[in-house]
């Protein structure tokens, strides 16, 4: 059946078109044009934030903060277990090393267990505000400031959520809470680390512009007509994460007391409604037969195959991702799509009770 309630689409209702088409119409269409800027300044503005650096993807925005810090081989970077892979394939790229630490209830690091995987090489702490939840950061903060390390959020999924530590990296994929396409932003206080950023996204031309490169640096510039489309966008972020508020609080009561689904905490910002259910797999495919698609957790990092490691199995991102899933979430999203949602997952859990009362 095709599918009718995607998982996730963009919400392109402010001045995108127009702004991308102010753009095209001026030639500014490259990494130079005025859009850049408007959208970095604003989108910092919006995190009461002091510089914003615009690039090609939140990827490259979780490297080029990497490498701003002077991290690379030799060095170790705690990082989530519960992640999406890009986390942590950017310490990687850099040629430090991911230390994995495995997640709380939440989905989150579990912060009581980063302490004991700190080493002499370790120089930096990632954690990732996973679906919309913000991590613990006080106790992240803390342990950076005793053990001198220098904190990198990964905000892929949770815009709106403040950023408090050294850098803070955003997603603008088409999925996210708000979109160019493709690209990503760096926000940070410092305005050195700032420089630093836009000077390795831009290959590290000299001042002069010679084409002497003093160092390997990266060619992730934002192009003018993804930031007049995310300029579009965070206008309306406020208004965006109101809606997405409201599927949240719908989706709760909905699927509250369905037997067999397990509803998780609250988010600080909504990316995808994110919950685990007793049959996965059987729930996904009724509901795909019905046109509503949905998407799996995140697998451990540890059960990559270029991470593989042979303890992952018990590994608490390990229960999550055999039975969690998310459901359709867009800012776009009406109650009525919501209500024919539900309802099909409450008809699938009630075939389900059934079934397992029916005498052998």
């Amino acid at each position: 059946m095709a599918i009718s309630q995607p998982v996730s689409k963009p919400w392109l209702n402010g001045n995108e078109l127009t702004y991308a088409t102010q753009a095209v119409g001026d030639g500014w269409i490259s990494s130079q044009g005025p859009f850049v800027r408007r959208f970095e300044e604003a989108f910092a503005e919006y995190n009461a934030t002091a510089h914003g650096v615009a690039c090609s993807s939140g990827t490259t925005a979780l490297t080029l903060a990497l490498r701003a810090l002077g991290i690379g081989p030799g060095d170790e970077v705690i990082v989530p277990e519960f992640t999406m892979i890009a986390s942590a394939w950017a310490v990687s790229y850099t040629g430090a090393t991911p230390v994995f630490v495995d997640c709380a209830d939440d989905l989150n690091i579990d912060v009581t267990r980063i302490e004991e995987r700190i080493t002499p090489r370790t120089k930096a702490i990632m954690p990732v505000h996973i679906y919309g939840r913000r991590c613990a950061m006080d106790p992240i903060l803390e342990l950076a400031h005793e053990y001198n390390l220098r904190v990198v959020e990964d905000s892929a999924e949770a815009h709106g959520v403040r950023p408090v530590g050294d850098i803070a990296c955003f997603s603008l994929f088409a999925n996210k809470i708000i979109t160019a396409g493709e690209g990503g932003i760096c926000l940070t206080d410092d305005e050195r680390l700032a420089a630093q950023l836009a000077h390795l996204r831009g290959m590290a031309f000299t001042s002069d512009h010679s084409f002497l490169h003093k160092k390997l640096a990266y060619n992730f510039r934002m192009t003018a007509v993804q930031a007049a489309i995310a300029l579009g966008q965070t206008e309306q972020l406020d208004e965006i994460l109101a809606a997405r508020n409201e599927i949240e609080k719908r989706y709760d009561e909905g699927l509250r007391d369905i037997d067999g689904i397990t509803l998780l905490p609250r988010r600080d910002v909504l990316w995808m409604y994110d919950l685990r259910t007793r049959d996965r797999d059987g729930l996904r495919a009724f509901l795909a037969e019905e046109g509503i698609e949905t998407r799996v957790f995140f697998k451990p990092m540890s059960r990559q195959p270029m991470y593989r490691d042979p303890g992952w199995s018990e590994l608490n991102a390990s229960r999550f991702a055999a039975d969690g899933l998310y459901l359709p979430t867009h800012t776009g999203l009406t109650a009525e799509d919501q209500e024919h949602v539900v309802g099909k997952v409450r008809e699938f859990h009630a075939r389900s009770t059934r079934s397992r009362e029916v005498p052998t």
